[in-house]
């Protein structure tokens, strides 16, 4: 699996593209497409750092923005965490590196 990534047309130079990502507890989450999770209690709060495609060209335009963090039903929180402003909204998202998702993830999405 790999992370998804959004985009942002309001750049002067054309369309800006910015991996989903965000800091909760010292760790990096990175947004992970087609997972079948269910949303738990609400554990915190997260912070996704702005987007930084531009080399720092634009620096101080954008600042980083804090949602909701919620636990995910059979992964602890320092694998996996659902963000967004209400359950329903949340993305999963994933902390790991390397290209393998932790065993526990993978089984979420079907894998091995």
């Amino acid at each position: 699996m790999s992370a998804v990534a959004c985009t942002d047309s309001s750049s002067a130079e054309g369309v800006r593209s910015c991996a989903v990502q965000f800091n909760y507890q010292g760790r990096t989450y990175k947004d992970v497409a087609n997972v079948d999770f269910t949303v738990g209690q609400k554990v915190g709060t997260a912070t996704q750092p702005p987007c930084d495609d531009t080399g720092g060209q634009d620096e101080g335009e954008e600042s980083p923005t804090k949602e909701i963090a919620y636990s995910v039903e059979g992964v602890s929180p320092k694998v996996a965490i659902a963000v967004g402003a209400t359950p329903e909204e949340a993305k999963f998202v994933v902390s790991y590196s390397g290209n393998e998702l932790p065993p526990e993830v993978q089984k979420l999405t079907g894998g091995s």
